[in-house]
């Protein structure tokens, strides 16, 4: 796993400039470094050895020396490639992966990255024709980030290294700040940082003489197939992603595992045979502790468990560091816990597997399983339906109206991913600047306008692969272990994996009894039915007991009442927020962390 970083456009300095922006992202990669600089480009790398540990650095040449690689990420089947490449003709001076995407690149240009398997982003110089060309996986497992200023196109792993460049212009993008409140994310293309941009998943780019040019070379596609049994799809499972499991271990280092109480993280660890397995939580609750089922399992499957209580003074004192790291505000309480488990794993081992993307593929949020138990409520007519829930919109805040103003609505209108902070009319409300942000159903819209005909649950995971893995679960798991220079692999995002679960009907995905139906039943051949069958919990942090104390009430409202908050935000509002919620009329712990994330982000970049 590295970092890389580039820009083209000759300043004079650029040896002084790259290293600067290197080591910005030196976390990424703190075993070695390298660097390319000619008439049209600079080019840098970090590295952190995982495979062919003697001869792996960047950048890499072809034969001729007239393209130059910077590659971050893994390709699970590069041996295959290799052999396929060296066939036709090419020349490898290593045993990496990295110069598998080269020379791939030569061969097949862009037709080269359906035949890939990995989670991988690089950029590909070409010397003679001044062109660069770049990609990311298909899930969007790595990041990369592109900016354009005064003539000048940048590229990185990460933005900081940006600032770092003299013609970058640091400013704040207020759309991104209203999207933001909603989604708990940055949601769209465009970042934070005014002028930067993500490259979207499974999307090439390529930039030659100020034309840049981007495409889609995968997509998602569900469509389900009714023949085959529930005990087919359980052996179909079964065998894919043992299959992906032993790809995914492929390293020349000691790979451990993460490790909850839930059916993902457990089904990883038991396949993979890992040596350790390692685990965080939060004081002695079960509700926000799972150390004890992830010692019951490790001892189960004969393995090593290495875990942390964190404690509040930690978790509220990293939270700067890891905003730092994050580029951009991400509101999820989990990130800080994640960043937990990163470092203390990153103390054992290099490489790490962990179960994101299980409850995307295979349906597993708890939120799927609306669709059945509002099933009788959706025999009223629609036009009844959505009468009650205007009505129950405009009456004071009680338990039960909201059951009425969601139902009175369609999917497409209440539904934008797992987390839905503020609506349009709060942020409105709550915001003292004003900014063009589309409406949240305006940014989805694209996304349900793919899945249509498709039953509810099936467009529910589809927007969540599309936006909430990448924009949420992704962004954290990269950032947060790139933090610690340790590399997270995650097997369940499997492009293989992915062409099976993909076809699995509905009915196999989400019961009323359960969610990931069949894929719990295929975790039974691996783990007890405790764990195979436990209900998600998700990764729970106590941020809504903490913000009723009065160390971490007064911290918060220290922040809401600042120059900074006042700038931004009716601070009078987000005072009734806090106060509500210390008082036990609301839990608006959700809203009250979405705009205090964003305060210290704010401070961390712009302060």
């Amino acid at each position: 796993m590295c970092g890389i970083v580039g820009f083209t456009n000759k300043i004079g300095d650029d040896g002084t400039v790259i290293e600067k922006m290197m080591d910005a992202i030196r976390h990424r990669g703190p075993d070695s470094e390298g660097k390319y600089i000619d008439d049209g480009i600079a080019m840098g790398f970090r590295r952190l050895s995982i495979i062919d540990l003697s001869t792996g650095s960047q950048p890499i040449f072809n034969e001729d020396r007239s393209l130059v690689l910077t590659f971050n990420g893994e390709i699970y089947n590069y041996q295959s490639l290799r052999e396929e490449l060296i066939k036709e003709g090419h020349c490898f001076s290593t045993n990496t992966d990295s110069e598998v995407l080269l020379h791939g690149y030569e061969q097949w240009g862009k037709e080269m990255l359906p035949k890939l398997r990995g989670m991988f982003a690089f950029v590909i110089w070409n010397v003679n024709t001044h062109e660069l060309f770049g990609a990311r996986d298909f899930f969007g497992i790595k990041p990369l980030y592109y900016s354009e200023t005064d003539g000048t196109f940048m590229y990185g792993s990460e933005i900081k290294s940006f600032l770092l460049h003299p013609s970058f212009k640091k400013e704040l993008n207020e759309t991104a700040l209203e999207n933001y409140l909603t989604f708990q994310y940055s949601p769209c293309e465009e970042t934070f940082f005014k002028g930067v941009f993500r490259l979207l998943p499974a999307h090439w780019f390529t930039y030659c003489e100020g034309k840049f040019e981007t495409g889609r070379y995968w997509s998602i596609n569900f469509e389900a197939d009714e023949k085959p049994s529930l005990e087919d799809w359980v052996d179909k499972i079964s065998e894919v992603f043992k299959d992906s499991v032993e790809a995914h271990k492929i390293a020349d280092v000691e790979v451990g595992s993460f490790l909850s109480s839930g059916v993902d993280s457990s089904y990883v660890a038991a396949v993979a045979n890992v040596d350790k397995t390692f685990t965080v939580g939060f004081g002695e609750d079960e509700k926000y502790n799972e150390i004890g089922y992830a010692k019951d399992f490790s001892k189960y499957i004969g393995k090593e468990n290495i875990s942390k209580v964190i404690t509040p003074e930690e978790y509220w004192e990293a939270f700067p560091k890891i905003q730092y790291h994050m580029d951009e505000p991400l509101a999820d309480p989990a990130a800080v816990a994640l960043y937990f488990v990163c470092k203390l794993a990153s103390e054992r081992v290099k490489v790490v597997l962990s179960g994101e993307g299980a409850d995307e593929i295979f349906g597993g949020y708890n939120i799927y399983k609306e669709p059945d138990d509002v099933a009788l409520y959706n025999l009223i007519p629609r036009p009844i339906r959505r009468c009650i829930g205007k009505c129950a919109e405009m009456l004071p805040a009680h338990r039960g109206l909201n059951f009425l103003i969601r139902r009175g609505k369609d999917l497409e209108e209440r539904f934008i991913g797992n987390a839905y902070i503020f609506s349009e009319k709060e942020r409105k409300a709550l915001l003292k600047i004003k900014t063009d942000a589309d409406d949240a159903k305006d940014i989805t819209k694209p996304f349900y306008d793919k899945v249509q005909g498709k039953d509810s649950v099936t467009k529910m995971q589809y927007l969540d692969l599309n936006m909430w893995l990448t924009g949420d679960i992704l962004l954290k798991a990269d950032k947060m272990s790139m933090a610690n220079s340790l590399e997270l692999r995650v097997p369940f995002l499997d492009r293989y994996v992915m062409s099976m679960a993909e076809r699995i009907p509905k009915k196999y995905r989400v019961t009323k009894e359960n969610t990931k139906f069949a894929m719990r039943k295929a975790a039974l051949a691996a783990c007890p039915p405790v764990t195979a069958n436990k209900k998600k919990l998700g990764f729970p942090v106590p941020i809504r007991v903490w913000l009723r104390e009065d160390e971490y009430y007064n911290k918060v409202r220290a922040a809401f009442e600042s120059e900074r908050a006042a700038k931004f935000f009716n601070t009078e509002r987000l005072i009734t927020l806090l106060d509500q919620h210390r008082e036990g009329k609301y839990d608006n712990s959700r809203k009250i962390w979405t705009v205090y994330t964003f305060l210290v982000w704010h401070e961390v970049y712009f302060g």
